[in-house]
């Protein structure tokens, strides 16, 4: 294939779209979307909180260093790139909404919309999720 890690392919995929539209087939042969996923980036925190220096023994040097080492290899193995939460999903023959978008997104979809699709997005946010989003200054600067 094209990719050669999964986990870039990922990346690469999540970093253009932020939302998995999950089609299934059912068994007459419809298509139909699932579920919508939004994919949301899970920001690194450096958990290195061992500080070796303040240890007065070889012994408990190593011990911090082991320690710091454990959770190095751990958040390089098992690294977990995105939170996935379902936003929309087929249930009982009708589309359902599950979960509000994430402020981030919503600020970059708006951010492509001309102001009319921007009025009704806000609608929908609102009578959905009873969210009210803040007229954004760099948006405003964009239309004036």
């Amino acid at each position: 294939g094209m990719f050669n890690n999964e986990k870039t392919a990922e990346e690469q995929v999540v970093g253009v779209l932020n939302f998995d539209i999950h089609i299934v087939k059912d068994f007459r042969g419809r298509r139909y979307i699932e579920r919508i996923t939004e994919c949301i980036p899970i920001e690194d925190k450096n958990d290195y909180t061992f500080d070796h220096r303040k240890q007065k023994t070889l012994e408990g040097k190593l011990d911090k260093f082991m320690d710091n080492a454990t959770i190095f290899f751990t958040k390089t193995t098992n690294r977990e790139l995105y939170k996935h939460r379902n936003i929309l999903e087929f249930q009982n023959d009708r589309y359902v909404l599950v979960n509000p978008i994430s402020a981030d997104n919503i600020r970059e979809m708006r951010n492509n919309m001309d102001t009319s699709d921007i009025s009704s997005f806000d609608k929908f946010l609102y009578d959905n999720w009873k969210i009210e989003v803040p007229k954004s200054p760099e948006f405003e600067d964009e239309i004036a």
